[in-house]
């Protein structure tokens, strides 16, 4: 029940009000509302005009958020009923047995024809044509079914549409009371009807419901309610553009690329030579130390554990392979992200201005921006690094502004008064109180690196995700299986190393 705050100390100015909101039907709201008002229990107000117009009221009256999900619910049983009633729900079924019967019968002709010549395969034709017929059969017992369930259909979508209304019927002057409540503290609220969103609302419900009947009413001649007209030129032509100008940046730009992937072959190589190059009870007693330092016993035994597991199952070197990609790749989004997150969450101009970029670097299909970083970078280790930045830069960057905007302004300004430099502020006041925000997020884009492990093999990036890619092509469920535990064992490892400390702590 909404708060109860009509004034009904004066009757004469509340009943005023309710009018000037309502408009229409004033008397009958003026009466209802005094209904719901009553707090000694609970009372049931039903609004017939709601029930009959449903969303179409909702709308009239500015109820916007009640006249979407009404409009859905409605358009769903609408869609039911009219299946049901004017729907060949057995038509696909029935093409499908018209069909397989057309194929019988020609392998029938073709059976009786080669018996009449004594053909050894005579007999299989026969078998053939046997066997198509007691499909075709089938197929139209099973189309006859399905159409005959257009009833249920029918009556069921009736049936819910009824529930719709009485729930409407009933729902209504609850939420216009709450709208009133509102226009009493904020005049801005849609009150009253207009001839405006009257006639918006009809129109807009009118053509919905209209074009929905239509569609499903299958008449001649609108095929391209079912089926968007498109034009198959646009696309070509858009394509070929696409490939030019790929092929075009590629061309002149092949000496900045080549420079790239030059650096990141080195930094990998540098990586590799520390992880795969070192003998495997070196980097693991390192990695056990670096695990009881930050997070205790209990985390160094389980990593003790994953390591294990790494080597017994003949993982080690490409996993120390995926770290390595992993690490070069979530090194430089640190090194890029967290000054970019700074700079952002300090100048609203240019968190505006990345925020989209962002958002489509993180949005879009990885498979989709492979195949420009391929055009471009080739294939190879370099490039699954350029594919995993592009990943995983986006969370260190968002959380990086998320902590400095969420610093206090009133520190920063005790900091000032105190004579302090706008570096001092940022490195010993604003960095250290945003810290867990952006350890959130180094730790966001280690994650969401590693789970590129995979699609970054597609390219030639090899390590574990190499193992995962040979297992779905070959169906070894077995071996993909063990190789996605290595993966998993492998974030988990990471992901204690990088916040196992604050929550140690």
């Amino acid at each position: 029940m909404p708060a109860k705050s009509l004034d009904f100390d004066s009757v004469d100015n509340a009943d005023t009000l309710i009018a000037e909101f309502c408009g229409i039907s004033s008397k009958y709201y003026i009466r209802e509302f005094r209904r719901l008002d009553d707090e000694a229990r609970f009372r049931f107000s039903f609004n017939w005009a709601a029930s009959i117009f449903g969303s179409s009221w909702y709308g009239i009256r500015g109820l916007w958020a009640y006249f979407w999900v009404a409009l859905v619910l409605e358009l769903a049983t609408l869609t039911q009923i009219c299946k049901g009633w004017f729907g060949s729900l057995g038509a696909e079924e029935l093409a499908r047995a018209e069909s397989i019967a057309q194929i019988a019968a020609v392998r029938t002709k073709q059976a009786a024809e080669a018996a009449t010549a004594g053909a050894e395969n005579a007999d299989r034709l026969a078998a053939a044509a046997h066997s198509l017929q007691d499909n075709a059969e089938k197929a139209y017992v099973a189309a006859e079914k399905i159409t005959a369930g257009g009833a249920y259909y029918l009556f069921g979508g009736l049936i819910i549409l009824l529930l719709i209304k009485i729930v409407i019927g009933f729902s209504a002057n609850w939420s216009l009371e709450r709208q009133y409540m509102k226009w009493r503290a904020d005049k801005t609220v849609t009150s009253r009807i207009s001839s405006l969103n009257v006639i918006a609302v009809v129109s807009l419900v009118s053509v919905v419901y209209g074009v929905t009947i239509i569609n499903i009413s299958r008449l001649t001649g609108l095929s391209y309610l079912e089926v968007f007209p498109f034009s198959r030129p646009l696309n070509v032509n858009t394509s070929r553009f696409l490939d030019h100008l790929f092929d075009n940046i590629a061309v002149y730009g092949s000496s900045f690329f080549g420079g790239i992937t030059a650096g990141l072959r080195y930094l990998i190589d540098g990586v590799d030579t520390l992880l795969v190059g070192t003998p495997w009870p070196v980097v693991m007693a390192l990695v056990l130390l670096a695990a009881y330092r930050s997070s205790g016993p209990r985390v160094a035994i389980f990593t003790a554990a994953a390591l294990a597991y790494l080597g017994l199952f003949g993982f080690w070197e490409k996993a120390m392979v995926t770290v390595s990609l992993l690490g070069t790749a979530a090194f430089l989004c640190v090194l890029f992200g967290v000054p970019l997150g700074i700079w952002c969450g300090k100048n609203k101009r240019v968190y505006v201005t990345v925020r989209p970029v962002l958002d489509l670097m993180q949005t879009m299909p990885a498979f989709v921006y492979l195949i420009p970083v391929i055009a471009f970078f080739g294939i190879g280790r370099p490039p699954g690094v350029v594919a995993t930045i592009i990943f995983g830069l986006p969370p260190v960057v968002r959380l990086t502004a998320l902590g400095i905007q969420g610093v206090p302004a009133s520190i920063k300004e005790a900091a000032v008064a105190f004579g302090a430099s706008r570096w001092f502020v940022m490195t010993k006041v604003e960095l250290p109180l945003a810290m867990p925000s952006i350890m959130a997020g180094i730790n966001q884009t280690i994650l969401m690196c590693l789970s590129m492990v995979v699609i970054a093999s597609l390219i030639g990036a090899k390590g574990l995700g190499e193992d995962v890619l040979v297992a779905l092509q070959f169906a070894a469920k077995g071996q993909g299986v063990l190789a996605g535990l290595a993966i998993l064992f492998c974030a988990m490892i990471l992901d204690r190393l990088v916040q196992g400390k604050s929550t140690h702590n």
